[in-house]
């Protein structure tokens, strides 16, 4: 293979730039950093030149050699003549060449973006760099699936043939363009003469990404239409082949999942191509490294150190993928008010679908029974879940004492969060307390200690972590733990129906700014529920005898409910899935939450009883 390059002095003086020969080709490369640290070659897409990195580039280049470069027809590369000459052998070859330029005596690592995957999937598996003896030292694909595969993808959706179906029929909506580009004359005319005037604007309009100097390159026109060859000479010939070879290198997936080309079914079956993979999906669209370069930069930073000996990040052991993984594995949990009831039964819940969880509450040594309870697998009593605390390996529970209404405390604990374990996928803000009696006997000091746990813990935990989540251009979920108190008065619930209806109100809100970031917001509506908080409920205006009397009372009728905070548990766990807006929780929370929206006047008159007579007043609240 001739790899012979001469250095390039003018145009761009920023940069070490040279020539690389390659199959017929004269390649532009860009190089940056320091030539002895690990080499990262970043590969582009189409219609894009190397400037559709530049931004990744300045991030990567503090600690890394990293490398850009025009492929074939594009930029200031040289376009050759004949559709064979870019195929994806070729292509792989460019690869092979640039990378013996910039990287003659270690192995580089990869990074390839839309067609830039397809061209390294060639060369990490077909025959140029096996040629030539060039060991890969990693891969990450960047809204690329396998070409080669998806004759296979294809055959293995039709069973089970209804989902398998919506996928196919998903991805071919997606893909209309690419039978589009096989027909002949028009793609031509239209690349040449309108994409120049409309591809910024679309980059615009519909992914919110600015145009910039580089990208798109001047060369824009001429680009998209030289590279309408990739589209004809590499999926004619490879649309009904399906050649699964396992990469041998590792591989990690960045999948923007708001990507308007590749849908997220494409890469199902990943496990088939390569035996070492790892993926990260980011809410974000076909240009991930424009709209979020920061988290694409620490994406290959990480995978990068892996690769070269590091210890795995534990962003990173989250990604790690396989077919077998439970449900919610990968993701990190926190849940408040862990403690006990459904704070306890969620974080139980959320590590058997594979979850890591921190269980935070002010009581930190019910937080550490619970984080010990979900590390065995077990019930929130004292025996195992049936078949699968020896079964399940690898379940992480953290405890940790936290007082949600303490804002310092707050921004402390969410910076440790962060700082060790990344951010969160889920939260769970269910640290809540009870309060019971008339809003006349309701002290200043009553209200203050309940707005600060029932509502100012939500919002600061709300607050802090759906910004990280966001930050981190990752999809989550928020889950506020409200009452169905919050839809139905009461005259012994003013206080605590007061912070529940905020939560809820809240979590609507919430709801509606944060949809765009891929972050879902639920409230979670209990009934009555048997758990701790009835037997710690405050009641107001009474003496302490009466209020222990009360407290008894209304832990026997709640017991006698018998409605175990497990189901509100896996209530909390379909919504993660599913995200809902408001979830009734318990029969009687339904029909509230119904009577609410069609007919409020029934909810007062009820509202107007006093539940307080005959032997006690019961306090009864939902939780």
């Amino acid at each position: 293979m001739d790899a012979s390059t001469h250095q390039r002095d003018a145009e761009h003086p920023a940069e070490a730039t040279r020539w690389v020969q390659s199959e017929g080709a004269e390649l532009a490369v860009y190089e940056t950093g320091d030539k002895a640290a690990p080499t990262v070659i970043l590969v582009h897409g189409w219609p894009d030149t190397h400037g559709v990195w530049d931004e990744v580039v300045e991030l990567l280049s503090a600690r890394f050699h990293v490398v850009t470069f025009d492929t074939r027809g594009v930029g200031e590369s040289t376009a050759p003549a004949g559709s064979d000459s870019y195929s994806l052998s070729r292509l792989a070859a460019d690869i092979d060449a640039v990378a013996e330029a910039t990287s003659p005596d270690r192995p580089v690592h990869l990074v390839g973006h839309d067609w830039g995957a397809f061209e390294c999937w060639e060369a990490i598996t077909g025959e140029p760099l096996e040629l030539s003896g060039r060991a890969i030292a990693s891969f990450t694909a960047i809204a690329g699936p396998r070409v080669d595969d998806r004759a296979g993808w294809v055959l293995r959706r039709l069973r089970p043939w209804p989902q398998g179906l919506a996928q196919i029929a998903e991805q071919a909506r997606r893909s209309w363009y690419v039978a589009a580009i096989q027909l002949p004359v028009v793609p031509e005319l239209v690349t040449s003469r309108a994409m120049e005037r409309a591809w910024p604007g679309m980059m615009r309009r519909l992914e919110g990404i600015e145009p910039r100097p580089g990208h798109p390159a001047p060369t824009l026109a001429r680009d998209a239409t030289a590279g309408l060859a990739l589209y004809r000479t590499n999926l004619r010939t490879r649309s009904l082949r399906s050649r699964p070879v396992p990469a041998e290198a590792p591989v990690q997936l960045i999948v923007p999942t708001k990507d308007r080309h590749i849908s997220v079914g494409l890469f199902a079956d990943a496990d088939r191509w390569a035996r070492r993979i790892w993926r990260r999906d980011m809410h974000a669209g076909h240009w991930v490294q424009r709209s979020h370069p920061a988290q694409v930069a620490r994406a290959i930073g990480e995978f990068v150190d892996h690769a070269e000996g590091a210890r795995e990040s534990t962003a990173l052991r989250r990604a790690r993928w396989r077919r077998d993984r439970r449900p919610l594995e990968g993701r990190l949990a926190i849940v408040t008010g862990a403690g006990s009831g459904i704070g306890r039964a969620t974080a139980i819940a959320l590590t058997r679908a594979g979850a890591d969880v921190i269980c935070a509450d002010i009581d930190e040594a019910t937080a550490a029974e619970t984080a010990a309870l979900a590390r065995a697998g077990s019930d929130s009593g004292s025996e195992a879940h049936s078949g699968s605390a020896k079964s399940e390996v690898d379940r992480r529970a953290w405890a940790v004492h936290l007082d949600v209404s303490d804002s310092v405390a707050m921004e402390q604990f969410a910076a440790a969060v962060e700082a060790e374990h990344g951010a969160p996928q889920i939260l769970v803000n269910n640290a809540g307390i009870g309060m019971s009696g008339a809003f006349l006997d309701t002290t200043l000091a009553d209200w203050e200690r309940i707005i600060d746990v029932n509502l100012w813990g939500v919002i600061h935990g709300a607050r802090l972590f759906a910004r990280m989540m966001v930050d981190a251009g990752q999809e989550g979920h928020v889950i506020n733990v409200a009452s169905a108190a919050a839809f139905t008065p009461s005259r012994i619930l003013s206080a605590y129906a007061t912070t529940k209806a905020a939560v809820l109100m809240l979590s609507e809100c919430m709801r509606a700014e944060l949809a765009g970031s891929g972050i879902g917001v639920s409230a979670i509506c209990p009934g009555i529920v048997d758990t701790n908080i009835v037997r710690t409920t405050h009641f107001v205006g009474v003496q302490a005898e009466t209020e222990r009397e009360l407290q008894r009372f209304a832990a026997r009728a709640y017991g006698r409910r018998g409605y175990p905070p497990e189901r509100v548990a896996d209530a909390i766990l379909r919504a993660v899935r599913t995200d809902p807006a408001v979830v009734p929780v318990t029969p009687e929370a339904r029909v509230m939450l119904t009577l609410s929206q069609l007919s409020p006047s029934v909810l007062r008159r009820l509202a107007r009883l006093d539940p307080s007579r005959g032997k006690a007043r019961s306090g009864s609240f939902s939780d």
